[in-house]
Formats: structure tokens, sequence, C-alpha cells
């Protein structure tokens, strides 16, 4: 970092290094750490609206918090970049999210300023609420605050903590952070009421009709100036907050130093639960972030003068695209289907969806145990719902699934997005566990496409079935297969040989794995079966395969233990078949963020990995066909 371009940023190298500063200088610091921000995501790609926004926040935070002592919670903590650069890791920005480098979220393990791990939403409050709670039963005098954001605040979860959090007797401070965005706009009436409190008729109006009473008086019309922050927390009406237990206070300008920081000082000194509410501007400093945020919410490398560009080459169409389309055009075949989203429109890749079936598609907000729940009860009464969601984010609908869906076999088509690893957003978002956390509950069926092309036609299948399905596709383009127009299906719960070999050794691969397991096949000489479903899994076709040769190899980019390997032994077993299997996947571990590429050859999935590890695992049965190193 170049001394004389950030030379006050350059003197922070920990927060007690900004709490040396006098405060007239903060707004040069901030200035400096927006700046540095915004180049250093535009050389490695990463987060972008939301640490323009928290910039100020985050200065104001370890200004007047003795931190670490004192415990800050960031909400989904994509927006610690400021954070991260403040605390120690300026000069390891350059290795953001990737292999070996800073992880985009707050992690324990990389500085004892990350007070606690986040990367799903709404866990902060309760997160906090243990801090200080601890810190009363230990006897030690600690200020725990958890900053969230107006999206994150949509989940039932961040509730369940303000209704435990506003009766306790701690020093916890929640902070609002309101910038009227999730990644997707947030929706419902929350933030309608979040809406209303800053601008309704009734602040509206009273703040109007005060200063035209005190223009003839210039000392009390400066007096009534200063006070409309404060007048704002005093005209409307008693907040939800309040009723929750917590002193309410704002909202506030959350890029005026000079209004949070004397604030936070303020709320130091009180005891019990706070609550403040500051509004920001996602983008803030950087007039394209400000005016497109969702475009700037998860840049790649940029050029911050040009912005973001469309590509000169159109990019193969990514899963998600293959997944949109589909929505559409099977909403246009048949008048049953519904598109429900846990905040992900974007993500999910349903804005085409939102804006041709408008009275068909239900954005319920950060919400996925409602999301579940809710496609449920579309479902009792002959609806076909489909419920867009990231394989991690289903997780935490996990009751849900079985009480609400599965139980009941309900037809909900389920389209898992990330399945596997997602590369720079690490273990947090990874869609390691889908396969094994489904295939255990009754009445749900798995499928697992190995292509673009597959992953229509199976998301066809899937919303044939009178039960319950999921399809889990992974981040990205494919193998670049051709997609079909039409809404064939495939046949249920079946597969198919893609490749007869002679080694006596095949490959049952579950998903895009197919492509890296045939190129591996080449070589070994093997057969590939391109399985398709890990749930039901093709019993027929397993054990016509498994009489046919000596040795047998699952492949998947699931875990290993439990996962689709682990169905294709208990089928054998049951069978009384007696056969050698290895099993290739997911290792038992947490994978870390970086390159996908890199990370799948780590875990030996790529076709060289997959290769290797059949050659050291089954060599007599391989040395009349290939040489072993």
């Amino acid at each position: 970092m170049p001394k004389n371009q950030y030379p006050l940023l350059h003197t922070i190298n920990d927060p007690a290094d900004l709490r040396q500063l006098p405060r007239a200088q903060l707004r040069e610091l901030t200035d400096e750490l927006r700046s540095f921000l915004l180049g250093s995501v535009a050389q490695t790609g990463g987060h972008l609206s939301s640490n323009l926004g928290t910039v100020e926040l985050t200065v104001a935070l370890h200004y007047v918090y003795n931190t670490p002592h004192d415990r800050i919670v960031w909400d989904v903590g994509h927006q610690t970049y400021p954070h991260k650069i403040l605390t120690g890791r300026r000069d390891r920005m350059p290795s953001l999210r990737q292999l070996g480098g800073l992880s985009g979220f707050p992690q324990r393990a990389e500085s004892q300023y990350d007070t606690f791990g986040t990367a799903h939403s709404s866990t902060s409050i309760s997160a906090a609420l243990g801090m200080a709670q601890a810190a009363r039963i230990l006897g030690i005098e600690r200020h725990a605050i958890a900053v969230i954001g107006d999206g994150a605040m949509t989940a039932g979860m961040a509730f369940e903590a303000l209704n435990n959090g506003g009766v306790s007797e701690c020093n916890l401070l929640v902070i609002l952070n309101d910038n009227d965005m999730s990644i997707s706009p947030p929706v419902g009436a929350l933030n309608r009421y979040f809406a209303q409190l800053l601008s309704g008729r009734f602040y509206a109006a009273a703040k109007n009709v005060g200063k035209n009473v005190l223009k003839g008086a210039p000392p009390l019309f400066e007096l009534a100036k200063r006070l409309e922050e404060h007048a704002k927390g005093m005209v409307v009406p008693a907040t939800l907050f309040e009723k929750f237990g917590f002193n309410y206070i704002g909202p506030i300008d959350g890029h005026d130093l000079d209004s949070l920081i004397p604030t936070l000082e303020n709320i130091r000194q009180l005891k019990g639960p706070q609550f403040l509410h500051v509004v920001t501007k996602k983008g803030q400093g950087y007039k394209l972030a400000e005016a497109d945020p969702v475009a700037y919410h998860g840049p790649g490398k940029f050029d911050p003068v040009v912005g973001l560009q469309k590509p000169a080459v159109a990019p193969k169409p990514t899963f998600t695209q293959v997944f949109g389309q589909w929505l559409c055009d099977m909403a246009e075949h048949d008048s049953r289907l519904v598109g429900i989203t846990p905040a992900m429109r974007e993500g999910s890749g349903m804005v085409e969806f939102e804006q041709r079936f408008p009275q068909r598609y239900f954005d319920v907000g950060i919400a996925e145990q409602h999301a579940v729940t809710f496609a449920a009860g579309l479902a009792t009464e002959g609806l076909k719902p489909v419920v867009a969601s990231y394989s991690t984010c289903l997780q935490r609908a996990y009751d849900q699934l079985i009480h609400d869906v599965a139980i009941q076999n309900l037809p909900v088509v389920f389209a898992l997005d990330r399945a596997g690893l997602v590369g720079a957003d690490g273990a947090t978002h990874a869609g390691a566990y889908d396969i094994a956390y489904l295939r255990c509950i009754p009445n749900i069926s798995v499928a697992c496409p190995a292509d673009e092309n597959e992953c229509r036609q199976l998301l066809s299948t899937a919303f044939e079935q009178d039960h319950p399905v999921a399809v889990r596709y992974p981040r990205g383009a494919g193998a670049g297969v051709a997609v079909q127009a039409s809404l064939k299906a495939l046949p249920f719960g079946k597969g198919e040989i893609r490749r007869s070999g002679t080694s006596g050794i095949a490959l049952l691969v579950f998903g895009t794995l197919l492509y890296p397991a045939l190129e591996a096949a080449q070589a070994l000489g093997a057969t590939v079966v391109n399985m398709r479903w890990a749930k039901p899994l093709d019993s027929e076709l397993l054990l016509q395969v498994a009489h046919g040769h000596q040795a047998l190899v699952t492949v998947e980019e699931g875990c290993t233990m439990g996962g689709a390997g682990s169905a294709a032994v208990e089928a054998l077993h049951a069978a009384g078949l007696e056969l050698p299997v290895l099993q290739l996947g997911l290792q038992d571990l947490f994978i870390e963020h970086g390159d996908p590429a890199r990370l799948l050859t780590q875990q030996g999935l790529d076709a060289s990995g997959i290769q290797a590890s059949v050659a050291r695992r089954f060599s007599a049965l391989l040395a009349p066909v290939v040489r072993v190193a």
C-alpha cells in the first residue's frame, strides 16, 4: 500500500492506533479507507456495496469501544472489509477470498477481532447476547454489539434473540444498519415499517411545521436543526423494539461521524439492552455502486474508473440461468407453478420469472423455514411450488423439510443452487451436505444432473412427481452442453452407462463430476455410469454393473460420509454383493475459500486426481491397462 496515497490509513495497524487520532482526523481516515477499499476489491473481487456502506460505522465502533475487549458481531459478515483493514489485516487484503488468504467473512481463527464466525444471516443478536450474558456471569465489564442489516432482521431467529435479549440485564447493543437492501431488495411488512418510520407523513409534517414556526427566531431555528435527528425518535410512534424491552435510539445518519460517535459514546454509558437505528447507503461514496448496489454486491475484478462491463464474448449459460429459464418456461406451460425464494431473487436466477409472473412469485425474505412451510401450504391446495434455495441455506429449514413437507408427502420441488464447492465464499457457503441430509428423509428424492441440459430435464422430471424432489446443481457454468428448448423429462430414478470399459472397474458418478470422470476413465479403461439420482438409487443398473465388474468407484461433489457413495454401498450390501468400493468425494473437513478448480484438485476430484486415486487403490486390476506411477 503506497504510504503517500493513504498516509493516515498507513498509520492504523490496530484499533488502538485509531483511538489515538483526534476526532477531527476521522473524516480524512474514512475517505482514505473508502478509497483503499474500492481499489482493493477491484483487484480481487468480493463484496463491495455493503462494505462501502459501513465505513463510517466501522470507524465509529472501533473508535468508541475498546475492541477486542468489547465484542462486535457482524451479521452475515460480508460488510467487514473495513473492519479487517483496521484490525491489522490491511496488507493482506490482496489475498482476500483466495486459497490460504483472508476470508471474505469474519473468522475466529483469523483474528481476535473476529469475535464470532458469521456468513449466514440473522445470527448476530443471539451470539452477542450470549457474549453479554457470559460477561455478566463472569463479572467482566464488557459491551457486546450486534450489527445487523434490515434484510437480516426479517428472519425469525433475529426476533427470537430480541425476545430473549429484551428481558436480560446485560450490556447488549443491537445496531440496525438500515440500508433498505439485503442482497435483493428487502420485502415484507417490517421493511414497510422502516420506510414509514423514516418517511411517514407524521414525522415529515412535524419537522416542516417546526422549521416554519422557528424561522423567525434564528437561534431557536438553529437549535431545531441540531435536534432534528433526535426529533425523529421523539415524533414517531412507540417502536416495535421498545416493545421487546430495548431502549430505542434513532434513526441517525450512519455516514455522519458527528452523529455516530457522540451517540455511541452516550450509549456506552447506559446499562441494559440498547437498540440503535442507523441509516446508511449501500455503495456510499462510489456513484456506480450507489446507483446499482445489486450489481456491485459481489463483483469480480474490475476497473473502478470504468465500472463493471459486459464481456465481449457471451459466456456459457450458468446452471442458475438454466434454472431461471426452465422456471419461466414451465410456468408458461403449467399455471399451477409458483416460485419461492428466501431473498435470493438475483442469486437464484428468478428476475425474469418475477417480471413475467408477478402473481406467482414470492420473495419471503431471509426466512428459509417459512419458505418451506409456505410452500407446503401452497401444495396442499393443489399448486406446484418450486423453492429456489442455495444448498447451504436449505439446511436452516431442516425441520420444516421433514415435518411439513416430507411427512405429508407434498409435491414441492427444491432447486438447490451452489451444490458442492463454491470457491471464494468458503465453508459457510459450500453445498457439501445436501445429498447426505436429504436422502435419509422418507419420501424425498434427490437428482444430480451432470450438465446444463440434464439440469433442465431433471427439473422437468421433478416437477412431474407427486412427492418432494430436490435437484442439486453447482455454481457457475457446466460442460457447455447445449440446452434443449423442450420440457422433456428423463425417466424417474434411472441412470445410464456413458462409457463401457475393459479394466473391470466402473465409475459411478453423481452430478457434474461426470466429465472429469470420463476423462480419467479414458486412461483407466474404466466403465462410467451417469447415475443421475442419489435417491432413489437406480439399483437395477447398479447391480447390473456390479455383476459385470470387479471393483466400483463412486464419485460425487458432496460429503462422502452418508452421501451417494454410501447409498451405493448400502444397496450392494442389501443385495448380498461383496465388492470392493472406493468412495471419492469431499473429505470430512470444512473446505475453506479458494479457486474452485484448485479446491477440487486438492480434494482429488479433478480428472488426474480421480485417475490417481483409482490407480492407487486398484493397481492390480489396472496393471494390464495402465501403467501406475
